[in-house]
């Protein structure tokens, strides 16, 4: 798990609002230090992981699973990603 990992992770899941985000790479880059390649090259990983699904896959708009939110929690630990 890298930062940019966390970041997008903890960017999608909008703690302290009323609902999770749903976005596509160029708004991850846009409200984070990121840029959109490593977004999406990072959006690639944590698919393959579980953390984060299509909510439209043709537009490339993300967001969270619930094992996301459980890794958020703290409840999956980054050793557990890797098998």
């Amino acid at each position: 798990m890298t930062p940019a990992d966390r970041d997008i992770l903890e960017l999608l899941e909008n703690e302290g609002a009323d609902r999770e985000l749903v976005l596509t790479p160029g708004l991850i880059a846009e409200n984070t230090d990121w840029s959109r390649s490593t977004v999406r090259s990072h959006l690639m990983e944590l698919r393959d992981h579980g953390l984060v699904e299509y909510y439209d896959e043709d537009r490339s708009i993300h967001q969270l699973t619930n094992r996301g939110r459980d890794y958020l929690r703290g409840e999956i630990s980054p050793d557990h990603l890797e098998e």
